[in-house]
Parts: C-alpha cells; sequence; structure tokens
C-alpha cells in the first residue's frame, strides 16, 4: 500500500459504534486525566500536588520558557534565530494561536503555546470533523459535561486552605498577575480556587475609554478579540461552523429574523484562563432586558475548534441576555445581545448586574464565569451602524485574534 493510499484510508477511519464498556473506561479514563488532573477523581476536591504543565499551568504567552519541550531534541545553535519559524510551525499544526498585542509600537505578533495535555487532548477531540474524531462517540459529549461539573466541584471545594493557597500563588507566578489591582489582594482570604479566578478588581483599575461619548463601544473583557461586520464575513475568515448563523447562536431564529437580520455586526470575546474573569457591558446607557438560559455542550472555545467544522458557539452551554442600548437622549433605540458561552471546564455561568428593567452604563459589570475560560459574543443590528476600529477589523479578517482589556475603546456607532 502506498503513502498516499495509507492517508486515504486513515482520513476515512470513523467510530462506527458506541464504545464497549472497556472502551468506555478507557476513554473515561482518558478525559479525566485531560480535565481534572488537579482533583481527586473519587471525592472532588483539590489536591495540594501540583505539577509542571497541570490545567493551572498552560504556558503564557511571551515567557522565556516558549517551545522548551520542543528545545531538547535540537542544538542550541539549529533553534536560536528560529523562533519566528517555529512559531509558524506550531501554528500549522494547532500547537497554540497567534495574538496581536495592541497597544505597542509598532504592534506585536505573539505566539500562545498550549500545554501539552490540552494539545493533545484538543487534537483528539477537535482536529478533525467530528465524525473522524473522538466526539463521533456520542458518550464523550456526555463525559464532557460530568467532567465539567466535577471539576468545577474540586475548584469551588473549601476543605483544604493549603491546596488553596498553593494553587493561587502558582496561578500568580505562572501567569504574572499583579495582585495590586485586586479588590482583594490578600490570597488567603479566598476560600477556593473559583473564587480568586473570578477575582474582582479595584474601582479604576480597568479605566472606561470616552467615558462622555455613549456612542463608544468598549471592550467586555480582559479577552482575545476577533471582530466582524456581518456573519458572512466571519464564517469567511474565522469561524468554519457551517451551521453557523445569529439564530442558532441566540437560538431564537424569529428574535434574529427581526431584530438582528443580515448585515448585524458582531464581536467574539474570548477569555483564557489567566484573564480576569468578569464581563461588562459593552455599551451605555441602556436598560437590561431578559436572560435565556440555553442548555448545550461543553466545548472548548479554542481557535483550533472554532477554525474547525465545529458548533462551538451553537451547541454550547450558553446564556442569552438583551440590552436596549440608547445612545442619545431622545434617539434611537437598538437592540444588543449579549452571549455567554460556556465552555470545557466552566462549571457555571453567573450573571450579576443585570436585572430585567434595570439601567445600565457601559463598563457597569454584568457577570462572571467560574474556571475554565469561556467567551462572550455581543450583537448589534443593522441600525446600530457599528464602526469596528480598524486595526482589530484587519487583525481579524487576518485570522488574528487581539488581546484587549475591558473599557478600551474597540468600536463606535455612527447612526
Amino acid at each position: 500500500m502506498t503513502m498516499s493510499q495509507v492517508e486515504s484510508s486513515n482520513s476515512a477511519v470513523q467510530p462506527a459504534h458506541q464504545p464497549q464498556p472497556e472502551e468506555q473506561h478507557i476513554l473515561e479514563s482518558a478525559l479525566e486525566h485531560l480535565v481534572h488532573q488537579t482533583a481527586h477523581p473519587q471525592d472532588e476536591t483539590l489536591s495540594s500536588q501540583i505539577g509542571a504543565d497541570h490545567p493551572l499551568h498552560p504556558a503564557p504567552a511571551a515567557l522565556k520558557t516558549k517551545h522548551s519541550w520542543f528545545k531538547r531534541f535540537y542544538p542550541k545553535e539549529l533553534y536560536e534565530g528560529a523562533e519566528d519559524r517555529m512559531d509558524a510551525l506550531f501554528a500549522e499544526h494547532h500547537l497554540g494561536n497567534y495574538v496581536m498585542i495592541r497597544n505597542t509600537s509598532p504592534p506585536q505578533k505573539i505566539f500562545e503555546e498550549m500545554p501539552i495535555y490540552v494539545r493533545l487532548g484538543m487534537h483528539l477531540l477537535f482536529f478533525r470533523k467530528k465524525k473522524a474524531s473522538l466526539l463521533a462517540y456520542n458518550s464523550i459529549e456526555d463525559m464532557l459535561e460530568k467532567l465539567s461539573i466535577k471539576q468545577g466541584k474540586a475548584y469551588d471545594d473549601t476543605s483544604n486552605p493549603q491546596a488553596v493557597k498553593e494553587h493561587i500563588e502558582a496561578f500568580i507566578k505562572t501567569y504574572e498577575i499583579s495582585t495590586a489591582e485586586l479588590q482583594q489582594p490578600d490570597i488567603t482570604k479566598y476560600k477556593c480556587m473559583n473564587e480568586f479566578f473570578y477575582r474582582a478588581l479595584k474601582p479604576g483599575a480597568r479605566p472606561i475609554a470616552e467615558p462622555g461619548n455613549n456612542k463608544v463601544i468598549s471592550s467586555a473583557a480582559d479577552c482575545r478579540l476577533t471582530v466582524w461586520s456581518d456573519v458572512d464575513a466571519a464564517t469567511k475568515f474565522w469561524i468554519k461552523d457551517h451551521l453557523f448563523t445569529l439564530g442558532h447562536v441566540l437560538d431564537d431564529q424569529s428574535l434574529a429574523d427581526s431584530t438582528f437580520p443580515p448585515g448585524s455586526s458582531f464581536a467574539i470575546f474570548r477569555l483564557a484562563p489567566a484573564d480576569y474573569h468578569r464581563w461588562h457591558n459593552t455599551v451605555g446607557p441602556a436598560v437590561a432586558g431578559p436572560i435565556k438560559n440555553i442548555k448545550g455542550e461543553y466545548y472548548t472555545v479554542n481557535p483550533q475548534a472554532v477554525n474547525a467544522d465545529f458548533a462551538v458557539f451553537t451547541a454550547n452551554r450558553r446564556d442569552v441576555g438583551l440590552l436596549h442600548w440608547t445612545p442619545e437622549a431622545g434617539g434611537a433605540t437598538h437592540a444588543v445581545a449579549v452571549v455567554a458561552v460556556g465552555a470545557m471546564l466552566v462549571g457555571s455561568i453567573q450573571w450579576t448586574d443585570f436585572t430585567q428593567g434595570s439601567s445600565v452604563q457601559r463598563g457597569d459589570e454584568q457577570g462572571y464565569f467560574k474556571y475554565g475560560g469561556s467567551t462572550c459574543i455581543v450583537v448589534f443590528p443593522p441600525s446600530a451602524n457599528v464602526e469596528w476600529d480598524a486595526d482589530l477589523l484587519a487583525n481579524s479578517q487576518a485570522g488574528v485574534e487581539t488581546m484587549v482589556r475591558v473599557g478600551e475603546r474597540i468600536g463606535v456607532s455612527t447612526a
């Protein structure tokens, strides 16, 4: 058999059956190890034994340890000077993502690696189309949900204060988090890992851009951002889910047809584990509407899955909240949809200052995510005539996310 025949044969391999009991056990064990390394599998408590490559230790961007595991296979003289080529190779093979750093002169493009356990798990789950991946087994989705809930319980565990302290210290060291900007800088005050994960910041830690201009749109989160003028642009450059429509995202085709028709623009705010995990209003003044809870899966929102044919935004567990935004007193009011998307290892989505009928301002907190990293999608109707900032739009169309923080200007309504 030729190499091409082998590749063709491999690409055609599809799981044709539900796993037998022994297969089920193997898959459960593998996923348990993948997403639950820091918790005891039986009692759902946080372990004080911290490894070098566990869920709290993904390799952050721009650290000196970049590609450290890979360097062991090559002489120093061959590797040095080839970092850019290595980044490109890693990106091509789904071992990380490029991100633009906005507020540098000139803007800086960096590469964010993923830890080995994430790379392996995502390759198995998401690298190919669903029918050719482990997700072809329906039971895998049930496992992901169970493990997500289980991991959430571990990070809510308060039974071992020393373990909590050790995890927080490791988290701070890994991501170089400044405790000076925290509302509670004393880490011993956090009773569980999740309390630190959705930590609050001091007032003023995230200034709101142009606070007197109600037409400005600001970032909902500390995140990696892409912006889109319409669905067609997003599916051309970024989202490869062939079923992606605003009707599916909102789980309401009638709302999409009446309020968010073709030409609606939207922004995708992807929060990584190290990020401040509270999200905020992108516009104001506005009046909060109802919140709709949508049950779904727990797929990752990492670009590797978004850029493949996986319904990560339309199948995942998510909530949809509506805002009614009036940029000018006495002027037109525009509906704005806020979609909070759950992901792998997210125990829950929590809304805080978002009560139907309440008045909100740009920059006000809306809610937070527990451990795992997740995404907000904010949708604007054509009537708002949103113009995204040029650098963000260009980066998005190049297939690159931009790192932004809460309150930064990302666009403006010209209506």
